[in-house]
């Protein structure tokens, strides 16, 4: 099957949009050998420098640079030396904005039966042989990487929003109903 990835129009939209319209999308890894798919439930946005709990609220770095490209590549970083986050970056060139993928549930042969939820933005990418080599790459292009609409629609009703988690340092923007997630109750 010939892969069908969102287009790079599908994530230069308002963050906020995004987020919601990536749940219930399928994230396609492609190794060597193998084909990874998984049902994205679970996300969080990121939103332009005055957002304290964003990279970019730091300014441009060497680091956060992608976030200042075109919507559709990874933004992939180290968290507390060991895990390597997937993010996908939004809205314009110049205005940083990203979505933190932070769970997924694995279909089809992968699962191995019923679908296996993997929740957690480190343990999702370790499943997915996710690392920072992957950092600014283009998704829009259908290979390696990429994300599928496969026609499922999701009931606004099914989607659960709450605040961010481990962004106390943020304030204020910690309490910003920005992440959101299908099905089992938040954590």
């Amino acid at each position: 099957m010939k892969p069908k990835p969102l287009p790079r129009t599908f994530f230069d939209r308002p963050t906020l949009s995004v987020a919601k319209e990536l749940l219930g999308k399928y994230l396609i890894r492609d190794t060597n050998d193998t084909r990874i798919t998984a049902r994205i439930v679970e996300v969080e946005a990121y939103i332009g420098e005055k957002d304290l709990a964003c990279h970019a609220s730091k300014g441009r770095t060497k680091r956060t640079e992608v976030m200042f490209g075109p919507a559709g590549v990874t933004y992939v970083y180290l968290i507390y030396g060991m895990y390597d986050l997937l993010n996908i970056v939004t809205e314009s060139i110049d205005f940083p904005a990203a979505i933190l993928i932070r769970g997924i549930e694995v279909t089809g042969s992968n699962a191995n039966g019923p679908p296996t939820r993997i929740e957690g933005p480190g343990r999702l990418t370790r499943f997915l042989h996710i690392n920072r080599d992957l950092n600014g790459f283009d998704t829009t292009v259908g290979h390696t990487l990429w994300m599928e609409d496969r026609g499922e629609p999701i009931p606004r009703q099914a989607i659960r929003t709450s605040p961010r988690i481990g962004i106390n340092f943020a304030g204020e923007w910690a309490k910003k109903p920005w992440r959101f997630c299908l099905g089992l109750a938040q954590k």
